[in-house]
């Protein structure tokens, strides 16, 4: 099987049953969201009005579960929920399917593609040919959007990728039946035919619902394990953790982290950056000038995680092998978790303001 990178070069090559645009992103489920949504018929979304109005921004470190040998954490929300918050916001019909039969779940797929409706699905990330070596680990929460079918070739577009990409049936078939937690069983989803563009009124209600949602998650799950206070839970946690596990499984465990928060999505920075542009884009709505100074806290915040991955790089590389070197790390995570605690209260006091 041919492992290579499949990108389709677009002026050579017309999609031939839709006129579906391509759009990069920076992470998947935000991509798909905005894209699948625009081909419909909603324009006005943008990657970061998705993102926040699904109330996408989350931490939380599930102590007695691992994942890959690490710490099972997670800097997102639940897949699916992103698309699936941002639809019922905006009144905008759903449909979900998982599946038993391989055959099944193709035949229906084509049956879409082929009438040149494109249909979003949920895959494994290990077996996507497309993706750098490097990059290929047991992670079946990707999202991309199957858009056209050529012969025996699909053509796909990813939001990580910068063009259109290509899989074969069988392919497709693998990741879309991935084993392992979140096994995607072939899951395929898209909104209804033909909607109307949103007005602003939708979306001014829908950001308002969005930020009261993520300010609920973020600082009022019960317990120390998750949202805000779950980012100091876990910077105690690595303070522990080489006198704890040893040398070796302490290094593991900071490079899960950094994975999770790097690699996967876009995880710890990545995700503050786009919540910071969701609020400055919704003050379009608001008319709410807080916003602009809450937003620059969350950029702060994504710096600060950015920061964080360095130095757990460099314990994990061996340049950093002290305790003194953990208890840094655990110090960079509990700041942030008070950083970001700051912010979303300050959000929740100013969106009472909207009534």
């Amino acid at each position: 099987m041919n492992n290579e990178p499949s990108t389709i070069n677009k002026n050579k090559l017309e999609l031939q049953h839709t006129n579906f645009k391509h759009l990069q992103a920076a992470h998947c489920e935000n991509g798909v969201t905005t894209a699948l949504l625009g081909h419909y018929g909603v324009h006005k979304l943008t990657e970061p009005l998705a993102f926040g109005i699904g109330s996408g921004l989350f931490y939380i470190q599930l102590p007695f579960m691992k994942v890959n040998g690490g710490p099972a954490i997670s800097f997102r929300t639940m897949p699916g929920l992103i698309f699936k918050r941002t639809c019922n916001s905006l009144g905008i019909p759903v449909t979900r399917k998982k599946y038993r039969s391989h055959e099944k779940a193709m035949q229906e797929l084509d049956e879409r593609v082929l009438a040149g409706k494109p249909t979003a699905c949920q895959v494994g990330v290990f077996y996507l040919t497309y993706f750098p070596k490097e990059y290929r680990f047991h992670f079946n929460a990707h999202n991309l959007i199957v858009v056209d079918k050529q012969g025996d070739n699909y053509v796909i577009s990813d939001p990580i990728m910068e063009d259109l990409v290509t899989m074969t049936a069988y392919e497709l078939e693998r990741v879309r039946f991935a084993k392992g937690a979140f096994a995607p069983r072939g899951q395929m989803y898209y909104p209804g035919d033909q909607l109307k563009e949103a007005t602003d009124e939708q979306l001014r209600k829908a950001i308002i619902t969005g930020i009261k949602r993520n300010c609920r998650d973020m600082l009022h799950i019960p317990g120390p394990i998750g949202g805000t206070d779950g980012i100091a839970y876990t910077g105690r946690q690595i303070k522990k953790w080489k006198s704890k596990l040893g040398d070796q499984k302490a290094r593991s465990y900071l490079a899960q982290l950094v994975r999770m928060q790097e690699e996967i999505g876009t995880g710890g920075g990545g995700f503050r950056f786009i919540y910071g542009a969701f609020l400055q884009q919704a003050h379009q709505y608001l008319q709410l000038d807080e916003l602009f100074d809450i937003s620059r806290q969350f950029t702060e915040a994504g710096d600060k995680w950015r920061d964080a991955a360095i130095q757990a790089s460099g314990i994990y590389k061996g340049r950093l092998n002290t305790q003194a070197d953990y208890d840094n790390m655990g110090d960079r995570l509990i700041e942030i978790s008070g950083l970001e605690k700051q912010a979303f209260q300050q959000l929740k006091a100013l969106i009472k303001k909207t009534g």
